[in-house]
């Protein structure tokens, strides 16, 4: 007798360790940071490009193709990068200091804080595959570089949703004066926020929408994320409101306390990011040193383990990051 067998998921490959994070048939700009740069560096002589042999994976090829005078190829050398970056910053010039965020915090901190943060140097550092952003593994998965970059006095730290907070930062934070920590979305990248009246503006958090339920407090893709669970929820019964913000230090306690003291809702903080030391503890931090006490408060970020290896897609769901299983993990914090 034949015994019917149970339909499966198709088998993820490979390739889809370093799948884009944007959804079949999402919305998308290629190489958001790569084109911001070009567009401030047509202007700003001063603006250099730097990378460990990673140009092609941090978008900044084009910047290296249109302007090969002022591209540095550091070769595999993180604190090489690091300590040149900061020579050249005084200088004069205002060097962008691409690689993968494992090897940029990971193999260079102490450059970072000693050469470059504890002179308050003007180096913009932007990191590709931040967080839960590649399936391969620990080795380049950057769970804790927020909890790194926070420790650093003085370094403002960014971390965009999607291509049109990449546009918009990247001129922002070369108008601050000192050095930036900014995470780096490469590739196709989703494109949301154009749809909110949304427009960057460093050191501001911006309320996308709002819900009598829940709370989303999010930054990086988690609110592309938060926007996708907000919809399913609905479907509930249930408004969501999503407070998304892009710049993680200083983190704009008015805008936070003004939320999350608005009515008795369940507060959730959504990041890409171990829930040890990034988003999450900022906010929790910053609600009680407000006096703010939300009806029940949750942290909807990476475990505080080594993640595994595998098909990016499958890792989102099971470290409850995709739209469906946050949407079920908040569902349970309901009850």
């Amino acid at each position: 007798m034949n015994t019917p067998v149970a339909e499966k998921k198709p088998r993820l490959t490979t390739s889809a360790m370093i799948a884009s994070i944007a959804s079949e048939g999402q919305r998308v700009r290629a190489a958001p940071f790569g084109k911001a740069l070009l567009e401030l560096a047509a202007h700003r002589a001063d603006v250099v490009g730097m990378t460990a042999d990673l140009a092609k994976y941090t978008d900044l090829h084009l910047f290296a193709q249109a302007h090969p005078d002022r591209y540095f190829q550091m070769g595999m050398a993180e604190q090489l990068l690091m300590a040149a970056a900061g020579g050249m910053a005084k200088e004069g010039l205002m060097p962008f200091a691409t690689t993968y965020a494992v090897f940029g915090t990971r193999r260079a901190y102490d450059f970072i804080h000693q050469v470059i943060a504890e002179e308050n140097l003007n180096v913009k550092i932007c990191c590709a595959l931040p967080g839960l952003t590649t399936g391969y593994g620990p080795s380049h998965q950057a769970t804790d570089d927020l909890a790194m970059m926070r420790a650093v006095p003085g370094l403002t730290i960014v971390d965009p949703c999607d291509a049109l907070d990449i546009e918009q930062a990247v001129p922002q934070i070369a108008a601050h004066a000192g050095p930036v920590y900014m995470r780096l979305l490469r590739g196709n990248v989703p494109l949301v926020l154009d749809e909110y009246d949304y427009r960057f503006e460093l050191g501001k958090a911006k309320l996308l929408r709002d819900g009598r339920d829940v709370l989303i407090i999010s930054s990086g893709f988690m609110t592309m994320r938060a926007l996708e669970v907000a919809e399913t929820l609905a479907l509930d019964n249930l408004g969501v409101a999503v407070l998304h913000c892009p710049t993680i230090k200083p983190l704009d306690v008015q805008a936070i306390a003004h939320a999350a003291g608005s009515g008795p809702r369940l507060v959730v903080v959504a990041e890409n990011h171990s829930v040890v030391g990034g988003l999450g503890e900022a906010v929790a931090s910053t609600l009680m040193q407000e006096n703010i006490r939300p009806a029940a408060f949750r942290l909807a970020g990476l475990p505080d383990a080594f993640l595994d290896a595998g098909a990016l897609p499958t890792l989102h769901d099971r470290y409850e990051i995709s739209r469906e299983t946050l949407a079920n993990r908040i569902r349970r914090w309901l009850v």
